[in-house]
């Protein structure tokens, strides 16, 4: 009999595809309701393929690559959207229909069962999920996309102002505003689509030159490996070039989970959620390292820690963050404990607050003097 595996992408670019390999699922079957009816999908047998086939909208098939470099731009040059504003996450599919899997769904269901409070409570570092972003956290991206966008320049015959708040939308903002409103070199929007797609064929190149991780972090992913801390990392990137970055990085073996583009998360903090889901850790017991205010706010959105990196936007703009450091050499895995710890103590303290506010009852007393 044959049998089909649901991929987590969009709707928009959901493809059902056979597979040889048993049912993939994100949670085990007693975790999830069993009246779930099916959505309207289409089911496509493959043939000649065996295995699981995952695509996207901007990854339809081996057409959408020149050497191994995506022709259609995706979301590297994109202004994501934070998500999860109101704790809400995103649709996943299984054998008996669709599932939607938010912030509380998750913190309830990933809940540690009797063994596993046991082993954590000797080891409580084991606890807690680790989740990176790719972008200035893992490696220095932004010297990759200024790159582009000199070369991008150079081919257009073009000039780029030495102007710090253009750099900083270029390294920020989406590629529709910076080449249409910024730079204006394509008002009308007839070039923009070649524009972009270059512009993203540029930045893999650069990519293949990078070698290096952020200063501190390979001392601090071998510090949460001894300690057996699981860890995810998160990106925009298609699923080869980002393996391969990390492969030439000699990161890989740090890594339980990669979540990237095939994943078809729509928001940062939909990304945040696959990765804990993942991770078999609840949200409320993940830490997202990020370097911008967005993805802090995002990790919050989803009850996880942050730790926001000081490089791509200055300390005031990470004021939100639990925990701010300018590299990975300031951290170490007591620090880890400190930011659950502190929060405990937070909530005594607001508690203490309100309870020492309150007014003073007042006593009725009868008067005996006519």
């Amino acid at each position: 009999m044959d049998r089909y595996c649901y991929s987590n992408l969009r709707p928009s670019s959901l493809h059902v595809l056979r597979c040889t390999s048993p049912s993939l699922s994100l949670l085990p079957q007693s975790h999830l309701p069993s009246e779930l009816s099916f959505s309207r999908l289409k089911k496509h047998r493959c043939t000649g393929h065996h295995g699981l086939v995952i695509t996207s909208a901007f990854r339809s098939g081996e057409e959408d690559f020149i050497n191994d470099f995506p022709v259609a731009p995706n979301k590297l040059f994109m202004q994501e959207a934070i998500g999860a504003e109101y704790g809400e996450g995103f649709e996943t599919f299984r054998a008996d229909g669709p599932l939607k899997i938010d912030v509380d769904f998750l913190n309830d269901r990933l809940q540690e069962g009797f063994l596993q409070r046991i082993r954590y409570a000797m080891k409580p570092d084991e606890a807690y999920g680790l989740i990176f972003s790719w972008d200035n956290v893992i490696a220095d991206t932004r010297a990759l996309k200024l790159s582009a966008w000199k070369q991008l320049a150079v081919e257009e015959g073009k000039d780029i102002p030495a102007n710090a708040r253009v750099q900083r939308l270029m390294l920020n903002a989406s590629a529709d505003h910076v080449l249409r409103e910024v730079l204006l070199w394509d008002e009308a929007g007839k070039e923009l689509d070649r524009l972009k797609t270059r512009l993203t064929q540029l930045y893999y190149e650069n990519l293949l030159k990078l070698k290096r991780p952020m200063e501190g972090l390979l001392e601090w992913l071998d510090a949460v490996h001894t300690a057996r801390i699981p860890c995810a990392v998160v990106s925009s990137l298609d699923r080869k070039n980002m393996v391969q970055a990390l492969e030439r990085m000699n990161l890989t073996k740090y890594f339980q989970v990669i979540i990237t583009e095939e994943d078809g998360m729509e928001s940062i903090a939909h990304r945040f959620l696959s990765a804990a889901l993942k991770l078999d850790r609840k949200p409320s017991k993940c830490v997202v390292f990020e370097d911008d205010p967005r993805g802090v706010t995002a990790a919050h959105n989803c009850t996880m820690m942050a730790v926001a990196l000081i490089g791509a936007h200055p300390a005031y703009h990470l004021e939100q963050a639990d925990l701010t450091v300018a590299s990975f050499n300031e951290l170490s895995v007591i620090n880890l404990r400190r930011l659950f710890a502190n929060k405990g103590s937070m909530f005594m303290d607001l508690q203490k607050q309100i309870t020492e506010k309150a007014p003073p009852r007042r006593k009725l007393t009868i008067d005996t003097i006519f």
